[in-house]
């Protein structure tokens, strides 16, 4: 029993250590990061490469328990943040485009980035595909911080942050879906692909929109909501909760969340009311999705092996400059240009050629893929992070002024 207990002392300091280190180095880097007017996660990845490569200060191996949980309930609270974020009433011009970004899209950008990773990196073509779907995604927790900045035109914006929701859950049951094919727990069969993959997306749908709906109406109810005073916990256990439900019952976890998500911020359209709450909430969230980005970017950038990027670096850019430069318009213009109803301005789509940050949930899925223990796992990881610093620094550093450029800012709002 002592042995036991002084296993788990050691392990609740070594937790302890690591979070108050990673939070301290996190803080110091997102000053940094405000001052040189870049995306917090580009630093945070960098702190990540000093103070774990550079420094050896951090060692926290991906399939460590403390890396996969911290991966797990980040990934939950930034998808379901994500989803909270999005105004079902702005979807009505653009739910087609959206649509199709979301599920189609996400397949063209996979399929894509895959074909250009086994020609170049060398990789089977399961591993290929699994890197193009932890990649195909694009990322709210960039996306959304961008926006607050630069005021651009609402439908291409609800157009670009919506899609950055939708398609992380999307990738998200891709990526284990893949993972299922290589392990060998699900048939290699295109048709019963298709199908696991339509019933975990839709499971996770009716999970995510029955259990929010009711943790929406406690805590929302004009009369028996009464959960209303511990609102900001009530949307903790919706997330959390959600993704449960939808793993025990065989569905998208992250899919539910999301959706959960969804349907929290969408409160009104319920008839249900939370505006008293809902600068308290927008507080809490912000900070909460701050600490996860930390913890997961920082990670992941101490746990990079340069050797294999080093070693694979020229293959890896091709597959980045293909995936950005001929993936992302494809799908844009596959996507786009059938929604006549949304009645897209070429600078509108050209902006959406630009703006496809890869971000958190990338980051988080690779981590997961390194802690299964997967062949090429170092590779992929490799891959992913050029993809996350790359993209965040070329193009989330860049959004403002491509708006600008393209005449897509609207005016400061006058009081």
């Amino acid at each position: 029993m002592g042995i036991m207990d002084h296993a788990i002392s050691t392990l609740i300091e070594h937790v302890f250590i690591l979070l108050i280190f990673i939070f301290a180095v996190g803080m110091l880097f997102g000053k940094a990061a405000h001052f040189l007017k870049l995306p917090d996660v580009a630093m945070f990845l960098i702190a990540g490469m000093l103070i774990g490569q550079g420094l050896h200060w951090i060692d926290e191996p991906s399939t460590s328990f403390t890396n996969q949980f911290i991966l797990v309930i980040g990934s939950t609270l930034i998808l379901f943040d994500g989803g909270r974020n999005i105004r079902l009433a702005g979807l009505r011009q653009v739910w087609l485009t959206v649509s199709l970004l979301s599920v189609p899209g996400v397949i063209v950008t996979c399929g894509a980035v895959a074909a250009t990773a086994h020609l170049l990196l060398d990789l089977p073509w399961l591993y290929a595909l699994l890197l193009g779907a932890i990649i195909s995604s694009t990322d709210p927790a960039t996306l959304i911080p961008v926006f607050k900045q630069v005021r651009i035109r609402a439908k291409v914006r609800e157009t670009v942050e919506s899609e950055s929701a939708f398609n992380d859950a999307t990738g998200s049951i891709l990526t284990f879906s893949l993972i299922a094919i290589i392990l060998g727990t699900q048939e290699v069969s295109l048709a019963q692909g298709a199908g696991a993959f339509v019933k975990t997306a839709l499971g996770g749908l009716v999970v995510g929109g029955v259990f929010g709906y009711v943790m929406t109406w406690l805590t929302g109810h004009p009369r028996l909501g009464f959960l209303r005073d511990y609102a900001t916990i009530a949307m903790v256990v919706a997330s959390l909760g959600a993704y449960m439900l939808g793993e025990k019952l065989g569905v998208s976890g992250f899919m539910a969340t999301f959706t959960a998500g969804l349907i929290w911020g969408n409160a009104e359209t319920f008839k249900l009311e939370m505006n008293d709450k809902r600068h308290e909430m927008e507080h809490f969230s912000e900070n909460l999705t701050v600490i996860m980005r930390m913890l997961i970017f920082i990670l992941l950038g101490s746990q990079v092996n340069f050797t294999v990027i080093l070693g694979h670096f020229w293959a890896s850019l091709g597959v980045i400059v293909v995936f950005m430069f001929i993936a992302r318009p494809l799908t844009v213009l596959l996507c786009a240009l059938p929604d006549r109803k949304a009645g897209w301005q070429w600078n509108e789509i050209l902006f959406m050629f630009w703006v496809r940050e890869t971000g958190v949930i990338p980051a988080a899925l690779c981590g997961m893929v390194a802690g299964a223990g997967l062949p090429h796992s170092e590779l992929i990881a490799g891959v992913t992070f050029m993809a996350v610093l790359i993209t965040i620094l070329f193009q989330a550093g860049t959004t403002a002024g491509v708006a600008r450029k393209l005449g897509l800012e609207l005016p400061p709002k006058t009081m």
